[in-house]
């Protein structure tokens, strides 16, 4: 069984840092650190979350190593339409019309959506019954069987960014549902070797559905020091046409649903 020690460690190791490194950043000795990790000193609930904070630890890890030196979670995971997160929510649901005619999307942790605007109901059409059960995954939405991925033009350049988007989120925090999607659709394929996913916001996206090619970049937004795991969480993915064509259809969709459809 784990230790908190152990758990701080492996966490440092993720990050690349020595025990000089945390010590400096955290403001404490680096033989401090050696005994909190060695489990010869048993470290506060404040010095837990100090040096899970300059290891940048998400939040539901956090309550972990507080649960494994036996102190009580300190962080909450209210759902986003409760109560206790109704301003966020309502914030992120202003974010998401502002948005219209183009489509915005809510992820969790595991690219699951949470909120969309209307905006990306053209992305429905046809797509496998399957994939739009609750929770939707953006990911198996695009790359599943039954999904987008017929759709997308240039699906090698669309794979390799979600590739290193994903890659990166399991570096900083690993988990083993995501793990799977990764495993399942994005790991490397002899039919993409040698292609580079370059910058991710100018490598567009590229749709077509019938006639029109719709070309769309996208923006993430997250919340700035969060102190809900939910919040901590999610981020608001935008997606921007990359040219007037792409524009103007989404403007014309817009103008013929009617508000609040």
């Amino acid at each position: 069984m784990w230790t908190v020690g152990d758990m701080l460690r492996q966490w440092r190791h993720r990050r690349r840092l020595s025990q000089l490194d945390l010590a400096l950043a955290a403001g404490v000795s680096a033989r401090h650190v050696s005994l909190v990790e060695t489990g010869k000193s048993n470290p506060s609930a404040e010095m837990i979350l100090r040096l899970a904070g300059q290891l940048d630890v998400p939040l539901r890890e956090r309550n972990r190593l507080l649960l494994a030196a036996g102190f009580a979670p300190r962080y909450a995971e209210q759902p986003l339409t409760g109560d206790a997160l109704s301003t966020a929510g309502e914030a992120i649901a202003r974010v998401l019309r502002a948005h219209e005619p183009y489509p915005a999307v809510v992820l969790d942790r595991r690219w699951n959506i949470v909120m969309s605007n209307r905006a990306i109901d053209p992305f429905l059409v046809d797509v496998a019954p399957d994939l739009l059960r609750a929770p939707v995954n953006i990911v198996r939405l695009g790359l599943g069987r039954g999904g987008l991925a017929p759709r997308i033009v240039n699906l090698p350049e669309v794979r390799a960014v979600l590739r290193a988007r994903i890659s990166r989120q399991l570096a900083v925090a690993p988990d083993a549902e995501l793990q799977a999607i990764y495993e399942e659709l994005l790991a490397p394929g002899l039919e993409e070797a040698g292609r580079s996913a370059g910058s991710e916001v100018t490598v567009p996206m590229i749709f077509r559905f019938g006639d029109a090619e719709l070309r769309l970049f996208s923006t993430t937004t997250t919340f700035g020091t969060p102190m809900d795991i939910t919040l901590d969480e999610i981020s608001i993915e935008s997606y921007y046409p990359a040219d007037a064509e792409t524009a103007a259809y989404f403007v014309k969709f817009g103008a013929e649903v009617p508000a609040g459809e």
